[in-house]
C-alpha cells in the first residue's frame, strides 16, 4: 500500500503541475494580459504602452530599448512601434510560472521606467533594499498567492472565505443527497422489475434530468413567493453566510441535492440489481439465508462499489458546479468567486480558484482508488 500510494502521490504532483501550467498558459495570453493593463493603467494605453506596462511588472519580456528610444523620440509612430511589439509567445512565460510557483526567485523587475518592483517587498528602491535573510521566492509554494484585481485582497484571503462557505454547503448537501441516493438505489435495485423499482426510477429519472437553475426557480417561485403562498423559505440565501438557518438554507442545498441524487441512485440501483443476479446470491437464497441478511451481509458491499466512486466525483462537481445555484440565491461562496474572477480578468484569483480545483479533484480521485481497494479485495494495489 505504501509504494501504490507514493506512486499515486507522484502522479498526482504531475498531473498537478501538468494542469497548472496549462491554466497559467491560457490565462496569461497576451489578450488577458492587455485587458489586465488597460483596467489597472489606462484604458487608451496603445500597444506600445501596454508591453511597456506589462514588462515593468514582469509579466513579459522587456521591450526593445532601441524601439522604446525611437517611439520617445517620435522617431517612428505609435502605429509603426505597434507592429514591432511581440505580442505572440513570450519564452518569459516559463520563468514566470516557476516564479509564480515559487521554485524560481523573482518577481523583482527593473522596468524601463527605472523602478524596481517585487512581489514579495512592492515597489523598492534598489535590490540591495531588500532585507538582508528576507527570502526572495514568493509563490504559491511559499503561501503568496497574489493580490486581486477585484477584490482588493490577498487571493489567499478570499479563496480561504469562499472555500470555507462552499465548504458549508457541500457538507449539508451530501449529508442530504448521498442518505438518500443509496437507500432509494438499493430499494430499487433489490427486487428489478418490480412496481417499488419502476416508480424509484422514475424519482431518479425526473431530478437527474432536471437541471439546478429549474429546479431552484420552480423552488423559489413555490416556496418563497407570494404568488403561491407558500412562504416557508427565504429566497436569498445571502444570510445564511454568516448564519444559516433552515428557512435560509434548505432551499440551495435541496436544489443542488436533488440533482446529485438521481444519478447516485441510479449508479447504486444498476450495481445492486446486477450483484443480486450474481451466483453467490443464489446460493445464499437456495441455503435458505433471510432475504434481509442477503442483502445487508452479501450484496450491499459489492453493490456500493460503483456508487462510491461516484460520490467521490461529486466533491469537485459540486466545488465548481454550483455556480448557477450560488449565483441564483447569492450565497457569495468558491463558485461565485469563479465567475468573478473570469468575468473580470482577475488573473492572480483566476489562478488561485484553479489550483484549489485541481488540488480537489486529484485528492477525491486519491480517496477514491484507495476506498475502491478497500471495498473490492479482488483489486491488488501491487
Amino acid at each position: 500500500m505504501g509504494l501504490f500510494l507514493l506512486r499515486r502521490i507522484s502522479v498526482m504532483i504531475l498531473t498537478a503541475l501538468c494542469l497548472t501550467f496549462i491554466v497559467f498558459f491560457l490565462t496569461n495570453l497576451y489578450p488577458n494580459l492587455e485587458k489586465l493593463a488597460k483596467s489597472e493603467g489606462n484604458f487608451r494605453m496603445h500597444e506600445i504602452e501596454v508591453a511597456t506596462w506589462l514588462s515593468n511588472r514582469g509579466y513579459r519580456s522587456p521591450v526593445d530599448p532601441e524601439l522604446l528610444r525611437q517611439f520617445r523620440a517620435q522617431e517612428i509612430s505609435r502605429d509603426e512601434a505597434a507592429a514591432q511589439v511581440n505580442t505572440g509567445f513570450d519564452a518569459r512565460l516559463f520563468r514566470s510560472y516557476g516564479e509564480w510557483l515559487g521554485v524560481l526567485p523573482g518577481h523583482i523587475t527593473q522596468g524601463a521606467d527605472g523602478k524596481v518592483r517585487s512581489r514579495c517587498f512592492g515597489e523598492i528602491a534598489s535590490v540591495d533594499a531588500i532585507p538582508e535573510g528576507q527570502g526572495r521566492f514568493c509563490g504559491v509554494l511559499q503561501g503568496d498567492w497574489g493580490f486581486s484585481t477585484v477584490f482588493k485582497d490577498e487571493v489567499g484571503t478570499i479563496i480561504a472565505t469562499r472555500l470555507a462557505l462552499t465548504g458549508k454547503l457541500m457538507f449539508w448537501v451530501m449529508m442530504l443527497m448521498v442518505p438518500s441516493a443509496l437507500i432509494l438505489g438499493v430499494l430499487a435495485g433489490m427486487r428489478e422489475g418490480s412496481t417499488t423499482d419502476r416508480a424509484l426510477s422514475t424519482v431518479a429519472i425526473t431530478t437527474t434530468a432536471t437541471p439546478e437553475y429549474v429546479s431552484g426557480v420552480i423552488f423559489i417561485a413555490v416556496f418563497t413567493s407570494s404568488a403561491v403562498g407558500l412562504q416557508w423559505f427565504n429566497g436569498s440565501a445571502t444570510q445564511a453566510m454568516d448564519n444559516a438557518t433552515f428557512e435560509n438554507f434548505f432551499l440551495p442545498v435541496l436544489t443542488i441535492a436533488l440533482y446529485g441524487m438521481g444519478y447516485i441512485a441510479r449508479m447504486t440501483r444498476a450495481s445492486m440489481a446486477e450483484v443480486m443476479t450474481a451466483q453467490y446470491i443464489r446460493t445464499a437464497r437456495l441455503k435458505g439465508v433471510s432475504f434481509p441478511n442477503i442483502v445487508m451481509k452479501h450484496a450491499l458491499r459489492n453493490a456500493l462499489i460503483a456508487p462510491f466512486t461516484v460520490i467521490m466525483l461529486q466533491f469537485p462537481w459540486l466545488l465548481n458546479g454550483v455556480v448557477i445555484v450560488e449565483t441564483l440565491f447569492n450565497y457569495k461562496g468558491f463558485g461565485w468567486t469563479l465567475v468573478q474572477a473570469a468575468g473580470n480578468n482577475d488573473i492572480e484569483l483566476l489562478l488561485g480558484v484553479s489550483v484549489v480545483s485541481v488540488i480537489v479533484v486529484l485528492v477525491t480521485q486519491l480517496i477514491s482508488d484507495i476506498g475502491y481497494v478497500y471495498l473490492n479485495p479482488r483489486i491488488s494495489v501491487s
